[in-house]
């Protein structure tokens, strides 16, 4: 070998060595807010080491084994040292962990009735003296309560608050606190952002990814306890042997971690997966089909939770095709999940125009004839609005319109229609407008929170829905940002009462920095997000004038061949005389479904909310706002407000530049630039589109080659999911 050559070979290794080295320290995002970083503060360090000097646990079950393992890992991480863990006290600072039945120290100091009142998944977190020895008990009448205790108590150290004199008792608002994956079997995601699925269906059983235990992990430590695997426009391979047994290798990983598994069915698989000629419901063989198929699932999978249900909507198979109703093919599927404890999450998501022209009614028109006929197992799953996941929408008027039915609301975490993995959008100040929202149904005080939790209404089973944002993409969501929607929906979730700021704070803290500067900008950026995508989009109460298909870029000009509905000018309704859609007494009266003083309040122009204005009416370009301006020019104030927002957000993220790692500071400020870069076309086209009406203008090249586009492009008329 020549010496060049050597030299060269030599310089290769060197290469790639410190390649691996430098990628291995780098910051990809992967840990998500469980990153257990070196308390940064030495006397807070001090503080905290003295007050956690030992573990004791009897990790006598895998979901204790589980909370072991966090609270070693997580304060080795943030004390830099090992903390010693036995089954006694046997100094000051001991740390407590256990319910029970299997910690009689824990009996000895947790009053019963303290724990009775907090279920099977709530706990307590309590300063104490037990033989003189200061110590801190988590407590919980199940494993996972202390599971969800223990990553209460990091998170307080995490984001550096005292673990002195503590006295928390915290369950979960929501029974029920679910991902939905909308996962294919081929591994593609339904509107995903941040890679393939998950799920390697082609390993497992055989082979199970690390990474599952990390989802598990950041799930429980947000209070999630439950996932649907698939996508609800599902395959019926989903139901079989094949599958049950690689999805039963998935529930084992996720066990531990207090979740259970859920399967989106297709309604036909009896048909489909066997020699039956039929799926009707009520036919009796159809009715054992679906007994022995849930009896087969519990074998393999001892806690799955049940079935998630999108039928007779954008083509999915229902009970309708069989003159049947929804509540007869839920009631159906209920009925063999109800011996093994399981539940059915039927979803509300139809809309038939032949029942009514505005879609926005359809599923209020379907479903409340059918209240009190569903099996006590069945939840009505509805999204948070009455269209379709809508940077902003008035709540579904199907909450509180159900008294004798559970509900529960389905968000979207994976932003489908706020920029994808590109924009910077905190969502959850927009679940928070929904679930504070007052149905007055009962009165006031009656809100969409009240409703999904089940208080309202006094009822024993609840739940609540994200649609996942989680892919194989190292920071799980693709926009470093998307991860806080994740974060807040699990927190939402347990407690709907929490607000969107304290909610951002804690996740800034765990995830960037609790640096005062930083933190403070990063809330702001966070904080206004929301609002700003709505001024750059759908302003005023405009809604759906998104691209069709890929529903990214604008499209306000958007007519589809095949619905109607699934274009944009049926929503926007410009014309000559004004905009918006008139749902008020004169128009469809959508606001007919809202009771009192909702619907009085959402019937007038004037006492209509302004941010719902377009949403229920259709106004006059000249309409004068409450800020004295027209509607036209109010219009274009927004657009522009948006867009000057997102170079302020913009701006504020460059002024962080070495005061957050290299990494993740330029994968967001290319994000932002992106996001800068599509604000101004979502100002300019659906401007431009308006304009034409507004100002009686004659359509420019511009426009006209727009909706040359648009007749090209995506003639399948693709629907929603």
């Amino acid at each position: 070998m020549k010496l060049s050559n050597f030299f060269l070979i030599q310089l290769i290794i060197w290469f790639v060595l410190n390649a691996f080295s430098l990628n291995a320290l780098a910051e990809d995002g992967y840990k998500l807010w469980l990153r257990y970083n070196k308390i940064s503060s030495p006397k807070l360090l001090s503080r905290y080491k003295s007050s956690v000097t030992q573990v004791v646990i009897n990790p006598s079950c895998p979901v204790l084994k589980a909370a072991q393992e966090e609270i070693e890992m997580g304060l080795k991480g943030m004390f830099q040292k090992d903390i010693p863990v036995s089954s006694s006290v046997s100094v000051n600072g001991a740390l407590i962990l256990g319910t029970p039945d299997e910690s009689p120290l824990v009996k000895n100091l947790i009053k019963t009735g303290d724990l009775n009142r907090l279920g099977e998944e709530g706990y307590v977190i309590r300063s104490l003296l037990y033989k003189n020895h200061p110590v801190t008990v988590i407590a919980a009448n199940k494993p996972a309560g202390v599971l969800y205790g223990v990553f209460h108590f990091l998170r307080l150290i995490q984001t550096e608050e005292s673990i002195s004199n503590l006295n928390i008792q915290s369950k979960p608002r929501i029974k029920k606190r679910v991902l939905n994956h909308w996962d294919n079997l081929n591994r593609s995601v339904e509107r995903g952002y941040a890679g393939k699925s998950i799920w390697k269906w082609e390993e497992l059983p055989e082979k199970v990814d690390p990474r599952y235990k990390d989802y598990a992990r950041a799930n429980a430590s947000i209070g999630v306890n439950g996932a649907s695997l698939n996508n609800v426009n599902s395959q019926v391979e989903i139901l079989t042997k094949e599958y049950i047994k690689k999805a039963a290798a998935i529930a084992d990983v996720l066990r531990p971690y207090g979740m259970q598994v859920y399967f989106s069915i297709k309604f036909t698989s009896p048909l489909e997966l066997s020699g039956l000629t039929t799926s009707d419901p009520l036919d009796p063989e159809v009715r054992k089909w679906w007994k022995d198929k849930a009896d087969e699932i519990y074998r393999a999978i001892p806690d799955f939770g049940g079935f998630l249900v999108k039928a007779y909507s954008e083509g999915q198979p229902g009970p309708q095709q069989y003159g049947r109703t929804h509540a007869d093919g839920a009631n159906m599927l209920a009925e063999a999940l109800e011996p093994h404890g399981g539940i059915v999450m039927w979803r509300a998501f139809v809309y038939d125009l032949s029942i009514d022209s505005d879609r926005t009614k359809c599923a209020y028109l379907e479903f409340v004839p059918l209240d009190g006929k569903f099996k006590d197992n069945v939840l009505i799953q509805s999204k948070n609005g009455p269209v379709d996941f809508q940077p902003r929408e008035p709540f579904s008027s199907i909450f509180g319109s159900m008294p004798k039915t559970p509900l529960m609301m389905e968000l979207q975490i994976t932003q489908e229609y706020t920029g994808q993995a590109k924009h910077l959008v905190y969502q959850a100040p927009m679940w928070k407008e929904v679930l504070d929202a007052d149905t007055y149904k009962k009165g006031p005080g009656t809100t969409v929170a009240k409703i999904i939790d089940g208080s309202a209404e006094d009822h024993a089973l609840s739940g609540i829905a994200g649609v996942s944002g989680i892919g194989t993409d190292r920071n799980w969501s693709g926009h470093h940002f998307s991860q806080s929607n994740w974060y807040a929906y699990g927190r939402l979730a347990w407690d709907p009462d929490l607000l969107s700021d304290e909610i951002a704070e804690e996740w800034i803290r765990m995830t960037w920095s609790g640096e005062p500067d930083t933190l403070k900008t990063i809330e702001k950026i966070m904080a206004n997000s929301w609002e700003t995508c709505v001024s750059y989009m759908t302003p005023l109460g405009l809604h759906h004038q998104m691209a069709e298909g890929h529903h990214y870029g604008p499209g306000p000009d958007y007519k589809n061949t095949m619905r109607d509905d699934w274009s944009s000018t049926y929503y926007n309704k410009a014309d000559k005389t004004g905009i918006g859609f008139n749902r008020s007494s004169t128009g469809t009266d959508g606001v007919g479904q809202y009771a009192e003083p909702l619907k009085s309040l959402f019937n007038s122009p004037e006492t209509c909310p302004e941010k719902y204005l377009l949403w229920f009416h259709h106004l006059p370009w000249d309409y004068t706002m409450k800020s004295g301006k027209t509607l036209w020019e109010e219009i274009q104030l927004y657009y522009n407000s948006g867009v000057d927002e997102v170079t302020a957000m913009k701006k504020a993220w460059e002024s962080l530049e070495g005061k957050v790692d290299r990494e993740r500071f330029e994968h967001v400020k290319v994000r932002l630039e992106m996001q800068l870069d599509n604000a101004k076309e979502w100002r300019d086209v659906c401007l431009a589109y308006f304009r034409q009406f507004a100002e009686k203008e004659k359509q420019s090249g511009f426009i006209r080659r727009r909706k040359a586009m648009a007749r090209q492009e995506d003639a399948r008329g693709q629907g929603f999911e």
